[in-house]
């Protein structure tokens, strides 16, 4: 029994650690090496951590909802450390995430709104700071990375791939 117990324990800290669920981690394995593809999954995975927020507000108050709050925050900030540093990695091995970054861009005025929609709460307010910090630095990012990508990929367009003459 005490085996068994202590078994479990592990598999319930690895399940608190990761802040992404076994099919978004699916989806992100299934993007592959597809960057762009990946920004939008993580677009995505904190559009719906945002509106599971959302949702604890709109109904009736239950026992615990402010913990699950909490969770969800740091959930959506970890995701986002996740997603900066995918597009630290496009950054600097010259992914074209171009198509990407406007989505990603009105996303992030969208989180920093829903992110101070909660009242005020001692058992979120440092983490929903964090989160709001996250968001701001996540959007410089981009910013700064759809002006670098602009100029790189002006200096080095793309080849563009065709159907293949074998005449």
């Amino acid at each position: 029994m005490l085996l068994l117990l202590t078994s479990l324990l592990p598999l319930h800290a690895q399940r608190t650690d990761n802040p992404l669920t076994n099919k978004e981690v699916e989806k992100l394995r299934d993007a592959g090496l597809n960057p762009m593809e990946r920004v939008l999954d993580f677009v995505d995975f904190m559009n719906l951590r945002t509106s599971e927020i959302n949702d604890l507000l709109s109904h009736a108050r239950k026992p615990g909802r402010e913990q699950d709050i909490n969770e969800l925050i740091q959930q959506f900030t970890s995701i986002a450390d996740e997603l900066a540093d995918n597009l630290d990695d496009a950054s600097q091995r010259h992914h074209d995430v171009r198509k990407a970054l406007p989505k990603l861009l009105a996303a992030t005025e969208r989180w920093g709104t829903e992110l101070k929609t909660p009242p005020d709460n001692s058992a979120y307010s440092i983490t929903r700071k964090l989160a709001i910090e996250t968001v701001s630095d996540l959007r410089d990012a981009a910013t700064k990375l759809m002006e670098e990508q602009r100029v790189w990929f002006l200096a080095h367009p793309p080849e563009k791939t065709g159907p293949i003459d074998i005449r």
